[in-house]
C-alpha cells in the first residue's frame, strides 16, 4: 500500500531552522507530485507546499515562499522540506502525501484526490522561545 511516513519536527527558537523528511514506499516515488501540509492547534489543516515528478514547485502558503524548500530524493523514496527562519506561526503538526498525480494540483483539489482519514500521523513542529 502507499505509505508517507512524516519525522524530523522538534521544538525550535524563533528564527531557526528544521529539515522534515517523508519517507515513502508502495509506489515509484519518481512518478509523483508530493505535497506538505501542516495543521496548527484548534486550527484548520493548509497547504503547505508541493514538488511536481519533474521537480518544480508549487507554493500553497505565501507565507512561506522564501523561507522554506521542498525537494526529493527518488534514489532514497524520500522528500524533504527544509524550514528556514521560522516563526511562531508556523508552529502545528507538518504531513505529506501525494495526489497520485505527477504534477501538484491546485490546492482546492486534493480533497477529492486523496482520504484525509489515511493520512499518517504527521511530525509535531515547534516553535517558540
Amino acid at each position: 500500500q502507499v505509505q508517507l511516513v512524516e519525522s524530523g519536527g522538534g521544538l525550535v527558537q524563533p528564527g531557526g531552522s528544521l529539515r522534515l523528511s517523508c519517507a515513502t514506499s508502495g509506489f515509484t516515488l519518481d512518478y509523483f507530485a508530493v505535497g506538505w501540509f501542516r495543521q496548527a492547534p484548534g486550527k484548520e489543516r493548509e497547504g503547505v507546499l508541493c514538488i511536481s515528478s519533474s521537480g518544480g514547485t508549487t507554493y500553497y502558503a505565501n507565507s512561506v515562499k522564501g523561507r522554506f524548500t521542498i525537494s526529493r530524493d527518488n534514489a532514497k523514496n524520500t522528500v524533504y522540506l527544509q524550514m528556514n527562519s521560522l516563526k511562531p506561526e508556523d508552529t502545528g503538526v507538518y504531513y505529506c502525501e501525494t495526489p497520485g498525480l505527477a504534477y501538484c494540483s491546485d490546492y482546492s483539489e486534493w480533497g477529492s484526490l486523496t482520504d484525509f482519514n489515511s493520512w499518517g500521523q504527521g511530525t509535531q513542529v515547534t516553535v517558540s522561545s
